[in-house]
């Protein structure tokens, strides 16, 4: 089934590459249109590995020559993607010194004496690990055998209805409580890229965090627990002891710093002015520097994975692509419309909004959901009578959002890892999904009206 969905992708994409364009569209238009369904095709589908796809698409862009090299590998001079590398240096950096786990284990041991207190201590401790470790696949990896190892000791078994909860809990949070954290997720990244690369707009950390974080962070992980305890209901039979914790190593303490001071500079980075991915990068180099660094130099070459550095790049390069050949425009004079955004009527757009943006991941994968609105900010602005800035965070609406598991990578991972069933993931996705469209959007537009968002 797959097999066939990948070629009518590519037979689509064929037609509209080859098609004479209707009148009033270029050439170029519908050259970069087949462009672009190829490669979100390719991306929804996972025809290729995400890093793959983008690299073919960078490749075949400037081989047909849709927009000049410069703007093609546009991604790569953003700051955002030094984010990304600094974050890639840190995730690797909290793994390889037991930091992660340590915290992990310190944490969700004491909290065995309920299954909802143990679920709750789970989505907290992803919570936090959102923080400290850029990466939500490195998260994922980290907390399933640690999560795996603790529900057989308290007598939740595999494929249980608790095991199944507690699992889905923790893939869950890391991912959708990280989109309420800009260096957190691969969609916060992209997102802040796009908007630098398309528009010349940087997002803050702070502000960010002060917009995204009360409703899609806070009010989401009540929601994640709430969900859970009800579609996954369990008992514990018998509280965990809690496991004594040796004393932090050298390494540990070094990295804690250096975590420390990169939190402290990214939160207050509208005072000091110092952009997110530098801080980034210099905290990436920082773990591998001899005497104060936590890895050897050979970490560099050996273990870190760069994939989602080029995956992300490759996005960033669509949207400068998709607005630079004019396809954003033609896409918006198609699309928009059809919702009919009104200037004045802030909810009514703020839903109509939210509800494309989650759409526009179902047809993509959330992580490359941003490369298609990013382009469309400017008209957004325009038909809602909106700031650029707010047009831009309303992507972020749809992507916190996970209608289905394979829009989102890590997810079907987790999966993997845990043998838990498409059916009972989507189920899950799926409770959770509607009760964010009924309380948490309609919460999240009266947060941004108390803050003056909408300008």
């Amino acid at each position: 089934m797959r097999t066939v969905l990948k070629l009518a992708i590519v037979l689509v994409a064929a037609i509209i590459f080859f098609v004479p364009p209707p009148p009033g569209v270029s050439p170029v238009v519908m050259r970069t249109a087949g462009l672009v369904v190829f490669t979100v095709g390719m991306w929804a589908t996972q025809g290729l590995p995400e890093h793959i796809t983008g690299l073919l698409f960078l490749l075949l862009a400037v081989l047909i020559e849709v927009a000049p090299a410069s703007v093609v590998f546009s991604g790569f001079t953003s700051g955002t993607l030094w984010l990304v590398l600094g974050g890639l240096f840190i995730a690797e950096a909290v793994r390889v010194t037991g930091l992660g786990e340590r915290f992990a284990l310190a944490l969700l041991g004491r909290f065995t004496g309920s299954y909802s207190l143990l679920v709750s201590a789970t989505v907290v401790v992803a919570t936090a690990l959102c923080f400290v470790m850029p990466a939500t696949l490195g998260r994922v990896l980290l907390l399933v055998p640690i999560l795996s190892g603790l529900a057989r000791h308290i007598g939740l078994a595999a494929g249980s209805s608790g095991h199944t909860g507690l699992m889905l809990a923790a893939i869950v949070a890391s991912f959708q409580i990280g989109t309420s954290i800009l260096p957190a997720n691969a969609p916060n990244l992209v997102l802040a890229g796009a908007a630098e690369a398309v528009h010349g707009i940087h997002l803050d950390y702070g502000e960010y965090l002060w917009v995204q974080f009360p409703v899609l962070g806070l009010a989401k992980m009540a929601l994640i627990v709430a969900a859970t305890c009800w579609l996954f209901p369990a008992r514990i039979e018998r509280a965990a002891g809690v496991r004594a914790v040796s004393r932090m190593s050298a390494k540990e303490i070094r990295l804690s710093l250096i975590l420390l001071a990169a939190l402290a500079l990214w939160t207050t980075d509208v005072v000091h002015g110092i952009r997110p991915g530098w801080i980034a990068l210099a905290a990436g180099l920082a773990v591998m520097l001899p005497r104060i660094g936590v890895m050897p130099l050979a970490a560099f070459n050996d273990s870190i994975k760069y994939g989602p550095y080029f995956y992300i790049g490759a996005v960033l390069g669509l949207g400068a692509v998709v607005t630079q050949t004019g396809t954003s425009a033609a896409l918006g004079a198609l699309v928009l419309p059809a919702l009919a955004l009104v200037p004045g009527e802030d909810f009514r757009n703020f839903m109509l909004l939210a509800i494309a943006a989650t759409i526009a991941c179902m047809v993509t994968t959330n992580p490359a959901q941003p490369g298609l609105m990013v382009p469309l900010g400017e008209q957004i602005a325009a038909a809602t009578g909106w700031s650029l800035q707010a047009s831009l965070m309303t992507a972020a609406l749809g992507f916190s959002n996970i209608m289905l598991p394979y829009a989102v990578p890590p997810l079907v991972v987790g999966m993997q890892l845990t043998g838990i069933g498409l059916r009972a993931a989507a189920r899950y996705t799926l409770l959770l999904a509607l009760p964010s469209f009924a309380v948490l959007l309609p919460l999240d537009y009266l947060w941004w009206r108390f803050i003056g968002y909408f300008g």
